[in-house]
């Protein structure tokens, strides 16, 4: 049997896509991504919860110092002892917008001098405060600055050793009211 020969028809090619650019973008997306994650640091303050306890706390020679910073709207009031006594009022300055930090800091160097061990204080907000003002108070309490005058210590050789802490242990009481 005899076929007629069928027309060639011309095969239409399909358009192809032009990747390039897309990725292209795409990399350069991913390089922004990358740049931008070394720019994000994360600080971690550390603190401690208070230890709450039904037992008495074991008999110690030497009384402890047991620091309490109140931080009140007008006023820091440092206390001392177990129970606490005020030990000094540092009144607001700038017109009562602006914590002391510069005394209370001056203060805290005084009591570290005479208690060269202790290391804990704890700070309790009364007043409504900024988080920014909780960070200079715990700021100004937790380390000495390079302009501070040094306080030094023997160790079990006894060599000197610089104290580079003021009061670093910090604990924060009364933080649910």
């Amino acid at each position: 049997m005899y076929q007629r020969p069928s027309r060639k028809r011309p095969k239409t090619e399909l358009p192809q896509l032009n990747l390039i650019p897309i990725l292209d973008s795409v990399f350069i997306f991913i390089f922004f991504l990358l740049m931008s994650s070394n720019a994000i640091s994360i600080f971690e303050i550390s603190s401690d919860i208070p230890i709450v306890s039904t037992k008495q706390p074991p008999k110690q020679k030497k009384k402890p110092l047991a620091l309490t910073l109140e931080i009140r709207s007008k006023s820091l009031r440092l206390l001392s002892g177990i129970p606490s006594r005020p030990l000094k009022n540092f009144e607001n300055i700038e017109n009562g917008r602006t914590y002391d930090l510069v005394s209370l800091r001056s203060y805290l160097i005084g009591l570290k001098k005479k208690f060269i061990d202790e290391k804990t204080i704890v700070i309790e907000p009364l007043a409504d405060v900024t988080y920014e003002e909780i960070i200079k108070i715990m700021d100004s309490v937790r380390m000495f600055k390079n302009t501070d005058e040094g306080i030094y210590k023997k160790d079990s050789a006894g060599q000197d050793i610089k104290i580079n802490d003021l009061f670093s242990d910090i604990i924060f009481g009364n933080i649910q009211s």
